[in-house]
């Protein structure tokens, strides 16, 4: 955690961005996934260059802005589920990008105050928000590693501390997959996160979903030349392959808006069939 002193310098530079000038060390040359989802998820914590990749997308298909919302949605879901149905009390939550309403932690602590939570993030400005949020916090923390190296995100000592490897623990990689590109094997990235959850720990994902919707390849084109560089809209059989080998959680893998909706999940979403939800127990 930061003292007071670094939580007050966090604080101003979190403060609304507009075209403020960057914190130090952050790059506002390349848009940011964590800042390009606080713009659609109606944040304040983005520069103009996440605004003109979020744009990019937005100017294809104007709806596209729900599937962030679907996704937050589909997160908190999961993590009612996990808590208080699954009993489980230690939660990765890898990819977390910038904290907003609904965190993991605040939806678990509803129902169990006790329950750890650890948020994983390679963008350095999600470790300062963190830890600026987070600062009185003795059940939560936030480290910076790269889904791409999951070893390091387990072996971290943060994460040796707050989580016991010999107990069911879940982790989290909803709304990050779909920005692995297939050289980088996102397939082989989550064998590597189920080769390391104990028996009775759980994965939960969220991807954007390739089943037909023509405006799929359209919206995957903006993501990919329209400054993010990333988002890959994937087919069932290839979601399928992330959740290889555990026993899926009724419904099963599906779109976002059917799995185990509530009484707030827009089941009338404009963009219902552009995102998954799954979540698969280690036996």
């Amino acid at each position: 955690m930061v003292g007071g002193e670094d939580v007050s310098r966090v604080t101003e530079w979190m403060r609304p961005l507009g075209d403020r000038p960057a914190p130090p060390g952050i790059d506002i040359s390349k848009a940011s996934i964590a800042r390009v989802y606080d713009y659609v998820l109606d944040g304040k914590d983005h520069f103009a260059v996440d605004r003109a990749a979020a744009e990019a997308f937005l100017r294809v298909v104007p709806q596209a802005r729900r599937i962030a919302h679907d996704n937050r949605s589909a997160l908190r879901r999961g993590v009612r589920y996990l808590v208080r149905e699954a009993g489980i009390r230690q939660i990765i939550d890898i990819g977390s990008g910038l904290p907003t309403a609904g965190n993991v932690h605040e939806i678990a602590h509803e129902m169990d105050p006790t329950v750890r939570v650890i948020y994983v993030d390679k963008d350095p400005i999600v470790l300062a928000h963190g830890r600026a949020l987070l600062a009185d916090n003795a059940t939560t923390t936030v480290i910076t590693a790269d889904l791409l190296e999951p070893d390091s995100i387990f072996d971290h000592p943060t994460v040796r501390n707050y989580i016991d490897d010999q107990e069911p623990f879940a982790v989290l990689a909803c709304g990050i997959l779909h920005h692995l590109n297939d050289d980088q094997d996102p397939a082989g990235i989550t064998a590597r996160i189920r080769e390391r959850l104990p028996s009775g720990g759980y994965l939960h994902i969220t991807n954007f979903l390739d089943d037909g919707d023509p405006r799929a390849p359209g919206i995957e084109k903006a993501f990919l030349e329209g400054g993010l560089g990333t988002g890959r809209f994937r087919t069932f059989a290839e979601l399928r392959q992330y959740l290889d080998g555990l026993e899926l959680v009724p419904p099963g893998l599906i779109r976002a808006n059917d799995w185990r909706p509530d009484a707030e999940t827009d089941t009338n979403s404009p963009v219902y069939d552009l995102y998954s939800a799954g979540m698969g127990r280690k036996p």
